[in-house]
């Protein structure tokens, strides 16, 4: 009998560590986060709860509040786009049978493991800027240059392209989904003589849609809380045009001491991004395919 129970069991004692990480290290800082953003909590001081003021104080009389939601707005309507076409464009290039063809994917996916790092950020400032820079040093070359990459006008457009630079995850994954596309769907289009832009959205297109979904959803996310080149390359500026909505977060926290007022920050962001993914989950049901029939129409 304690051997059946044992036995019976044994499934949570295997998942024990991951239960007692999401505890600690998920629910509990979550749940916390959200008690703290009713409370003056500072670093180094007692909190005191103040009900709705830091919200009242965010959305009234903070005078950052909207320009850092406004930059994190247009750089995740740049970023996000670019880094999901391009992968899918990186991906149909990929999507061929030659030799040693497993290379070069390999070497495209790079990007992604080494591109949110604070060294591949400093090294992009190096290479975009304005004296000495080595994308300015080629545009000479052909008497195009220098420019200024990280002028108030351009520098965010600059930041934006570093997530497409790092489309290796996405790309991956729209090479599996291509390879799930019925070859004689593309033989039957080759046959009626359509032309490959024709097939491409007409077939490949509904066909990958439930991966491009997917890949929407996650560079949202992920770039509704972009931190790091924001941070390491401008510092949010100049003049604030590069200051993310997560640098705000930072300098409320860790500069300006005001644990509270940042975690009504860091909610305010959750339901952001909740709005991003419901919105993108909505227009789906208008342009995404699936076998069974639900979604979108094609």
């Amino acid at each position: 009998m304690v051997l059946h129970k044992w036995r019976k069991n044994v499934g949570l004692l295997y998942i024990l560590p991951w239960i007692i990480g999401f505890l600690g290290f998920q629910l509990y800082p979550l749940i916390s986060s959200l008690i703290y953003s009713f409370t003056d909590l500072s670093t180094f001081g007692a909190k005191t709860f103040i009900g709705l003021d830091n919200y009242i104080y965010m959305f009234t009389k903070d005078p950052d509040f909207y320009q850092s939601l406004k930059v994190t707005l247009l750089y995740a309507i740049m970023a996000v786009p670019g880094r999901v076409a391009f992968a899918l464009f990186i991906a149909l290039l990929l999507h061929v049978q030659l030799k040693g063809i497993s290379v070069f994917r390999t070497l495209y996916y790079l990007p992604s493991i080494f591109g949110g790092s604070v060294a591949i950020s400093v090294l992009w400032r190096f290479l975009f800027q304005k004296e000495g820079g080595a994308i300015n040093s080629v545009l000479g070359l052909a008497n195009l240059g220098p420019l200024d990459w990280f002028s108030p006008t351009s520098a965010l457009i600059t930041l934006a392209i570093i997530p497409v630079w790092q489309f290796g995850s996405s790309m991956v994954l729209f090479l599996a989904a291509l390879k799930q596309v019925p070859k004689e769907l593309y033989e039957a289009a080759k046959m009626d003589g359509a032309a490959p832009v024709r097939v491409f959205f007409n077939i490949t297109v509904p066909i990958i849609s439930p991966i491009i979904l997917f890949n929407l959803i996650i560079q949202s996310v992920s770039c509704l809380q972009e931190f790091t080149s924001a941070f390491a390359v401008t510092g949010g500026g100049p003049n604030k045009a590069t200051y993310v909505y997560a640098i705000k977060i930072y300098q409320e926290g860790f500069s300006f001491f005001k644990m509270g007022y940042a975690s009504a920050l860091s909610w305010f962001l959750f339901f952001v991004i909740m709005a991003f993914t419901y919105l993108i989950f909505k227009s789906s049901t208008y342009w995404t395919y699936y076998e069974d029939g639900e979604g979108g129409g094609v």
